[in-house]
């Protein structure tokens, strides 16, 4: 690891750059009140996660006055990237520190059905389906399908069904024909 990162050299890494520099973007400098300076500037000193730190520096910077330009060319981002880190610093003003300096919400992919379904199953087949009002004795992929559309509300495929109930190692109940048993004179009865 390098050496611990302090404030003077922080700032000493943009001391090389011209800040008046050209152009600048038309951006109006942030202010920040001396506590959240402070504040601001202990997280980058001393927070591991590196888009944090990054993004506390950025509004650092430009509360300091440093075009966007320049910060750009010192994260290798694009000028509309530090404007939106700007942007949502200063919309969730109400947040904590950490809050405000996180990603915009994405919508991205939705959880796994894995998730959902898998303690769904595995209660239901702690109960006989007759106590919920199912006409069977056994649990069936189409029944478990049926029941968690009815009692949930969850759209989940048999193919689901059927790869939760491997993943939780249960076993299908059978039902258990008994014959009748055989008396111990059943071959005299049979004439032997």
């Amino acid at each position: 690891m390098g050496p611990a990162l302090t404030e003077s050299s922080l700032t000493s890494r943009i001391s090389h750059r011209d800040t008046k520099g050209q152009g600048g973007g038309a951006m109006a400098p942030m202010i920040l009140s001396d506590d959240l300076y402070g504040e601001l500037e202990d997280l980058v000193l001393h927070t591991p996660l590196a888009r944090e730190r990054c993004r506390a520096q950025a509004v650092l910077w430009l509360a300091e006055g440093l075009p966007a330009e320049q910060i750009t060319d010192t994260f290798q981002v694009s000028r509309q990237t530090v404007y939106n880190w700007a942007e949502r610093f200063r919309q969730r003003e109400g947040l904590d520190l950490r809050a405000r300096l996180l990603d915009a919400p994405r919508s991205g992919r939705p959880p796994l059905i894995s998730g959902i379904i898998d303690p769904l199953i595995e209660a239901a087949f702690a109960q006989d389906p007759r106590e919920l009002g199912y006409q069977s004795t056994v649990w069936t992929a189409e029944l478990l399908v049926h029941y968690l559309g009815q009692a949930h509300g969850i759209e989940a495929s048999r193919k689901s069904v059927s790869l939760a109930i491997t993943r939780l190692h249960l076993r299908w109940k059978r039902p258990r024909h008994q014959l009748a048993s055989r008396p111990e004179t059943w071959r005299q009865a049979k004439g032997g």
